[in-house]
């Protein structure tokens, strides 16, 4: 395996201004400000995971175990 020297800085995610890499409390992320916008970003949804359509019916909670003491077996 080769040793591969990391860069001093890589780009932001969010705002593309280097980043510097070591010593950076908010790796990979240049600032608080950018590491707190991107979290944002995924609390109010902006981000999404493609994939099929979710029905209200699968967003409910689970249906409650059969009644009459029968286990699944």
């Amino acid at each position: 395996m080769s040793a591969m020297t990391e860069p001093s800085a890589k780009p932001c995610p969010n705002c593309g201004k280097p980043a510097p890499w070591e010593g950076n409390p908010w790796r990979p992320f240049c600032s608080e400000r950018c590491r707190t916008t991107d979290l944002g970003s995924w609390a109010s949804g902006a981000y999404r995971i493609p994939g099929p359509p979710v029905s209200a019916e699968s967003e409910e909670a689970p249906a409650s175990p059969a009644r009459g003491g029968e286990e699944a077996k």
